[in-house]
């Protein structure tokens, strides 16, 4: 494989993400020619370790992309909205953690394992799914093309370190509370999270869904092609430091079993199946953290569903690795190696547009 050496930014270099995306950076010696740190201005000026040493964080600002090949943005929806742009009329291919351009019909939303091949007809921006959304796709994809999907629901259990730094730091500070026999002190959540279960993730919308449940719904419509997919989602957060966890309902076009779903999973780069009950051995938070793969067990047949087309599953991993920061430069690599940094009329191919309406909430 000739990748060739890029000068990459890593914008948000300070938050849990960014911080993930340098780690993975290095953990697969991806090819740098220079490595630059952004962050706003609170976070520009401090130093971070990176590989043993002291880089200091630049201000993220258009001029900070000249001569970037490749940006990974993990900065949030309006530094995204702002900056983006401003770096693509530079000559940088951006990919981006936050949902500002995921639903753009011009815009490709990927899963390494799943839609690779729509990174050929880029803009400029490729838009990285949300972390749920992320461990489900290699999953629904294998069943898609083996089965056919009718419909699709999901409840997500989400770690605190989807929230951020200060949430981890909230949980920590009010399980210490907690022993203490005091009070705990809410501000990141509406509710005190630790020894407590949260279905609110994300603002409500108009339909009674909150947009993390709808950001579900409508990503992997567009991820899969399948812009008339049956799915629903309720989405909570519960006292876990990393990885999130999903039991997913699926009602498939043909006959499915457990055991075919099971082989169908194992065939998946990067999806791994840990399905022995009798040895009370299933995916768990605590040991997918810090790994890069999807983990899948709890296989078995939904009984309320007729004519063996009903399929339970249960599915974990690494909210801020594959859920986010993993799956961003694998496709950093995916571009790299097949040539696709800058847009795609700059590279002679189709422009790329998503398969038919996919409904979005703003």
């Amino acid at each position: 494989m000739n990748r060739q050496p890029l000068t990459v930014a890593v914008v948000g270099a300070t938050g849990v993400v960014g911080r993930t995306m340098i780690d993975i950076l290095n953990e697969r010696e991806f090819p740098l020619d220079e490595l630059r740190l952004l962050a706003s201005e609170r976070s520009a000026g401090q130093n971070v370790s990176v590989g043993g040493r002291q880089v200091e964080i630049g201000l993220a600002r258009p001029e900070a992309f000249e001569g970037v090949d490749l940006a990974l943005f993990s900065a949030g929806g309006d530094a995204s909205r702002e900056l983006a742009p401003a770096a693509v009329a530079r000559g940088t291919t951006v990919i981006d953690n936050s949902s500002a351009w995921r639903m753009d019909p011009t815009v490709p939303l990927v899963v390494s394992q799943v839609n690779p091949g729509d990174l050929e007809g880029h803009p400029g921006i490729v838009a990285n799914p949300n972390c749920s959304t992320m461990q489900m796709a290699p999953v629904l994809m294998a069943l898609r093309d083996a089965v056919g999907l009718e419909r699709v629901i999901v409840d997500t259990y989400q770690s605190v370190s989807g929230t951020g730094s200060n949430a981890v730091a909230e949980l920590e500070g009010q399980v210490r509370a907690h022993v203490a026999g005091e009070a705990p002190t809410v501000s990141v959540y509406p509710h005190p999270i630790a020894f407590n279960v949260l279905p609110e993730i994300d603002v409500f919308l108009p339909n009674g869904y909150t947009k993390e449940e709808w950001k579900v719904v409508s990503e992997n419509r567009k991820i899969l092609g399948l812009p008339d997919l049956r799915i629903s989602c309720t989405a909570v957060r519960v006292p876990v430091f990393v990885s999130h966890s999903e039991a997913i309902h699926v009602e498939t076009r043909n006959s499915s079993t457990p055991e075919q779903a099971r082989e169908l999973f194992a065939m998946v780069p990067g999806v791994v199946v840990q399905d022995d009950p009798a040895e009370h051995r299933y995916p768990l938070a605590v040991e997918a953290a810090g790994r890069d793969e999807i983990f899948v067990g709890r296989i078995r047949r939904d009984v309320s569903i007729a004519d063996d087309r009903g399929l339970v599953i249960w599915v974990v991993s690494d909210n801020l690795r594959k859920g986010a920061a993993t799956n961003a430069v694998e496709l950093a690599e995916i571009l790299n190696d097949r040539g696709w940094i800058g847009p795609a009329t700059d590279r002679g191919a189709q422009p790329y547009r998503a398969l038919g309406p996919v409904e979005a909430f703003a």
